[in-house]
């Protein structure tokens, strides 16, 4: 199965990611990828071809589809659209899960579909304008949110296909869990295989199978992108942040700064303040 891991981070201050897909000029495409995070993607304008397991999902105006923990999925968009994407971390929904230890949202009648497509609208509105205590507005539109996914759109059941695909998928989320919330030490391949019972061999394949990348190159770009995070959001020295986020130096997050960006962190940081 030829499909890679997204890694999802949550925006500031908030516990959920929320954004305008990037294919909005079209012609773009996203491969097949899986994460832990539940996601709803609701087309504003235009339309996106949305493949779930295989199955094609087509959406139009004012349409969405929820996205499962671990389900695989890839996207087609070959015309200009406006798409609000909202992540849900999988921890989100942990005290509801089922006997089988999952969790499945799937669409229900016009009238719910309504209710989840205003509140969409709704929080990214406050999200955008930004106006004094949106954080706590859109916080609280998004436990609206999470009450009526848990108690009208939640099925009962997974088939055993399903099941047998999420408990593979599984076996790396609570691995790659593991390095974001320690992503700043030092976490050797060796050290984390033991923690979870594997061998490195075993843990080394599994990440080439499922994140397309090896361990390593995996645990770098989990520290650049929260780096980043404080790079844009911060002045402070570029050494510091290197510090912060694992890396030896700043020698060491320069190199793998701009391998990924194509530029140096201080001209990512004056770019950025640029363009705001």
């Amino acid at each position: 199965m030829e499909v890679r891991y997204e890694l999802i981070i949550p925006n500031d201050d908030l516990p959920f990611r929320l954004f305008v897909f990037e294919g909005r000029d079209g012609k773009y495409k996203v491969t097949k990828h899986w994460h832990h995070s539940m996601e709803i993607f609701l087309v504003q304008e235009g339309e996106i071809d949305f493949y779930i397991n295989n199955n094609h999902v087509p959406l139009a105006r004012q349409d969405f589809v929820l996205v499962n923990s671990n389900e695989v999925h890839s996207i087609d968009c070959p015309n200009p659209n406006l798409t609000i994407v909202l992540q849900i971390p999988g921890g989100t929904f942990k005290e509801y899960l089922g006997e089988d230890g999952y969790l499945n949202f799937e669409k229900k009648s016009d009238i719910q579909n309504i209710k989840l497509v205003n509140l969409v609208t709704t929080m990214f509105s406050i999200y955008e304008k930004q106006e004094y205590g949106y954080r706590l507005k859109v916080k609280s539109h998004f436990y609206e949110l999470l009450y009526l996914l848990i108690t009208e759109f939640k099925t009962e059941a997974l088939d055993k296909d399903t099941l047998r695909q999420k408990k593979q998928l599984d076996k790396l989320s609570d691995v790659t869990q593991y390095m974001r919330d320690n992503y700043d030490q030092d976490l050797k391949l060796e050290e984390v295989a033991v923690r979870f019972g594997f061998s490195p061999t075993y843990l080394s394949r599994i990440f080439q199978k499922y994140a397309q990348v090896n361990y390593r190159t995996f645990l770098i770009d989990l520290r650049v992108k929260y780096a980043v995070r404080e790079l844009v959001g911060t002045e402070h020295e570029i050494g510091e942040i290197a510090m912060n986020h694992g890396f030896a130096d700043s020698r060491a997050f320069s190199k793998a700064f701009k391998k990924r960006y194509g530029c140096l962190p201080s001209t990512y940081r004056k770019n950025m303040a640029e363009n705001r």
